[in-house]
């Protein structure tokens, strides 16, 4: 079976269907309805080009479109959208864990290295890595049985003051490579600690902090970094004023 799938996206899968596979299976796991406009957003073409993208996969029987223009994967979408985003994040797991690229280099590099993998290589690269369950985003690998756990919140919900732990970067953020430098460089990763020091709706900005150092996002980018609030944290007295933050900003998506 793995084989058979493996031949069937390397004969019948263009990579801008796979492209689109996987963003499909993306928007699906991060609970996001699914609807062209929203695609063309995602993969940064025109909604005509994005519809005439999703018409010919639905007439290839890998998206159904319902009445209220939602796109579904079908069972063999999914199948096949599975094996997609699999090797792509132990592409990014490996060159990033193994080779030492960075989170941006990892990640347009995975696009090319993905590609040559047969099933045995990417059983024995699972093993070596120690059969990791997400990729470094926090992106859950298929086939792993790991899920985004529901008790997630995105991180532009927190407040000045509010305490938690990085878990999750949307696949979306992953294709601003310049922003993944960003994150990368300035340690806003799953697993990181974090402190809200200032949120100012009126510039669009939240300011955090990573215990090495203040760190600006878009709230906008926030959004889409999911969290772990700590709900034992004691409240922080300190507050900041309301005005922006004298913080460089990070690169908006």
């Amino acid at each position: 079976m793995r084989a058979m799938l493996r031949s069937e996206i390397a004969a019948d899968l263009t990579a801008t269907v796979e492209d689109y596979l996987q963003s499909i299976y993306s928007l699906e796991t991060e609970g996001e309805r699914i609807i062209s406009a929203r695609l063309a957003r995602w993969m940064r073409v025109t909604p005509p080009t994005a519809w005439a993208t999703v018409r010919r996969m639905a007439r290839d029987g890998l998206v159904s479109v319902d009445a209220k223009k939602t796109i579904h994967l079908t069972k063999r979408g999914r199948e096949l959208a599975e094996k997609v985003a699999r090797r792509h994040r132990l592409s990014e797991r490996f060159l990033n864990d193994v080779l030492g690229l960075g989170w941006a280099e990892a990640h347009d590099e995975a696009h090319h290295f993905e590609h040559g993998l047969t099933p045995a290589i990417e059983g024995r690269i699972f093993s070596l890595l120690g059969n990791p369950t997400t990729c470094p985003h926090g992106s859950p690998i298929p086939g792993t049985g790991a899920v985004l756990s529901p008790d997630l919140i995105p991180m532009d919900r927190l407040e000045q003051g509010d305490r938690a732990t990085v878990e999750f970067i949307s696949e979306e953020l992953e294709e601003d490579l310049d922003l993944l430098r960003y994150l990368d460089r300035h340690n806003v990763r799953p697993g990181q600690a974090i402190t809200v020091d200032e949120k100012v709706p009126s510039t669009g900005l939240i300011a955090i902090n990573t215990g090495r150092e203040p760190v600006s996002l878009g709230v906008n980018v926030a959004a889409r970094i999911r969290v772990r609030p700590d709900l034992n944290a004691a409240p922080t007295t300190t507050r900041r004023s309301s005005g922006s933050p004298s913080r460089r900003a990070a690169p908006r998506s």
